[in-house]
């Protein structure tokens, strides 16, 4: 059975399912954003209860109880005034880093691939996202450039951004991060080539080991024409190193 989402996170999916214009999902009876009968009601509905509490019996206060475990290691006391609330804050905060795994792809694209003739690239750059890396649970960040040769089918542009923010609400490698974004629009838009440049800078590198601040790491990957042709791949490249107007 699937587990109900807490509110703020079914907000977070919607958010990334949909843009303005189009329709949500429906959201259940007191979700955020739900309709009330009038303003008394509002004032008494679901909305209002205490999300901790929903977080906590939706995980039976597993996490919860982890989180005081590790405080407890480390030789922290977890039920000093600072951190009684922190169990919690930390569930909240992994439920919305993560909340791309609750995406629906189909909602995501809902059906804004359309027929143009057009067959030159369309790159997309300075895409912001923030993910978790996975082997230490630490955050890292940078920024997405994304380009595609159409085959006569283009993407709404706001999408490609979606689809970046849906893979990297994940916990992650920044090397698959950077593969599942190609391939999915090769596999969505069926275009002649699809090519993925992730920059970012990783906290486990930052903070905890070598801890050598300003390392960016880069990544990349090409398919189509991207991979078989060196000039359509260097354009792309190109197209990177171009600042826009203003900059």
């Amino acid at each position: 059975m699937t587990t109900r989402l807490p509110d703020h996170i079914q907000k977070i999916v919607a958010e990334i399912e949909s843009e303005i214009g189009e329709s949500p999902p429906a959201l259940e009876p007191g979700a955020a954003g739900a309709p009330v009968a009038d303003a008394g009601q509002a004032a008494k509905a679901p909305v209002a209860r205490d999300q901790a509490s929903r977080l906590r019996a939706a995980s039976n206060g597993r996490v919860e109880a982890a989180v005081r475990q590790i405080l407890t290691e480390i030789g922290e006391d977890p039920d000093r005034q600072g951190l009684t609330g922190t169990p919690e804050r930390v569930h909240r905060m992994y439920t919305e880093l993560t909340a791309g795994y609750h995406v629906d792809p189909e909602r995501l694209i809902n059906g804004a691939i359309f027929d143009v003739d057009y067959s030159e690239m369309v790159v997309v750059k300075d895409i912001p996202f923030y993910s978790l890396c996975e082997h230490h649970l630490l955050p890292f960040f940078g920024s997405a450039a994304v380009a595609y040769i159409p085959r006569g089918r283009v993407l709404g542009l706001s999408k490609i951004p979606r689809i970046v923010e849906m893979y990297a609400r994940r916990l992650q490698v920044q090397e698959r991060l950077t593969q599942q974004i190609a391939d999915f629009l090769m596999d969505r838009l069926e275009p002649n080539g699809v090519g993925v440049v992730l920059e970012a800078t990783h906290l486990c590198m930052v903070m905890r080991g070598v801890q050598k601040p300003g390392t960016v790491m880069t990544t990349s990957h090409v398919l189509g024409l991207f991979r078989s042709r060196d000039n359509t791949r260097a354009e792309f490249f190109a197209h990177l190193a171009r600042r826009p107007p203003g900059a």
